[in-house]
């Protein structure tokens, strides 16, 4: 139903389709056909699958390096898709008492919905889609049937992955929201309440398998320019990954080069704790903070550039204000400058570079730079 409301709204089919192709994965085939529901016009999507192609029951990990794979899918979409499976691995794994990598997915490790997740996140990146929000979930009641059983309606699942968001209770003994749907919000939707202030460029509707006695079955999306001033202080709530490692026997050389090297594979931080490790050897604990779709490749990094045989990996969750990048001159030197609703920060590498060259103080340079940021957010009377 997500992916058939974006292409309602206007996604490109084809796009997603190319995306799609590009998994290391066959024995899949996708419709879109127009149907209504409750007299709503929407569009429907209908996943065929080869049985053949789809034995294998897949863990987190196999589905991360499938999503990894993909040539020539772009990075946000790639990321998106590897965060709605690592919040459905952390919330399978809590439920069962498993790690995160040793959850074995069934309904939702299987080809339909890796296609519906991935499509969706193509999707997207075809409207060009920054940001996601959604209103309050509905949840039915009664029970839903699982792979192992008969489980309460909302499933376990869904409970676990829509923690910290407002839901409501329909009684309806069917299943409104399922795990699949549940895992998309809880990765992608960055807030959920009413709809934010914004100018509506498209909406789509993606039409349930079923009508649904007194209720459309459809699933509605919005598109819409956010109004610059509206979000700029609401926390945006972020997944996040954590992995660390423990090190005793790499020197300090290594350990600057190997946080440069991280940050530049795509960390958003890295940093280093000194610690007294076994056999009362002084060692530091290396920590690297990366997106889901990010984990693999920055693993690779750690590994390669500290010789570690191993690492910890755990889901944080992180707040964020919104924030812009915008690229100043101080005298014909450039200058990038981080703004934030109540600060400006000129960025350190580019003010030193531009001191050297220009012959003034650090300081100053932040200054004037900061102060040509200021200018320009400042509205003309």
């Amino acid at each position: 139903m997500a992916l058939a409301s974006l292409i309602d709204a206007g996604a490109d089919i084809d796009e997603v389709v190319a995306g799609l192709e590009g998994l290391p994965v066959t024995g899949w085939h996708i419709e879109v056909a127009k149907t209504t529901r409750a007299g709503v016009a929407a569009s429907q999507l209908r996943v065929d699958i080869d049985p053949e192609s789809d034995l294998t029951e897949r863990t987190w990990g196999t589905i991360r390096a499938i999503i990894e794979q993909a040539p020539g899918m772009p990075e946000r979409a790639r990321t998106r898709a590897q965060a709605v499976f690592g919040r459905l691995a952390a919330a399978e794994g809590r439920l069962h008492g498993l790690p995160p990598e040793e959850v074995h997915f069934h309904e939702v490790g299987g080809l339909d919905a890796i296609v519906d997740v991935v499509g969706t996140c193509l999707a997207l990146e075809s409207l060009g889609v920054g940001s996601v929000r959604s209103g309050p979930v509905a949840l039915g009641t009664g029970t839903v049937r699982g792979s192992h059983g008969l489980l309460p309606n909302p499933a376990p699942a869904v409970v676990e992955l829509l923690v910290g968001a407002p839901v409501r209770g329909a009684a309806r003994e069917e299943e409104l929201t399922t795990p699949t749907g549940a895992a998309l919000l809880a990765a992608l939707a960055e807030s959920f309440g009413p709809l934010p202030s914004m100018k509506i460029r498209s909406s789509g509707y993606g039409a349930g398998s079923r009508d649904l006695d007194g209720r459309a079955n459809v699933l509605q999306v919005v598109i819409g320019d956010l109004e610059t001033e509206a979000p700029a202080e609401i926390p945006l709530h972020q997944d996040l990954v954590v992995l660390e490692a423990n090190v005793d026997d790499v020197t300090g050389e290594v350990l600057a080069h190997t946080v440069g090297a991280l940050m530049s594979a795509g960390a958003l931080d890295a940093w280093l704790v000194p610690v007294v490790a076994k056999k009362g050897r002084p060692a530091h604990v290396i920590s690297v903070l990366a997106e889901p779709g990010t984990v693999s490749r920055l693993a690779t990094v750690l590994m390669q550039e500290t010789g570690t045989l191993g690492f910890r990996e755990h889901f944080v969750s992180r707040s964020a204000l919104v924030r812009q990048s915008l690229e100043v001159e101080v005298s014909g030197e450039r200058v990038r400058v981080k703004a934030g609703p109540y600060q400006l920060k000129a960025e350190h590498d580019d003010c030193a570079r531009a001191a050297a060259h220009l012959g003034l103080p650090l300081s100053e340079v932040a200054r004037q730079a900061e102060q040509a940021a200021r200018a320009r957010l400042t509205p003309v009377a």
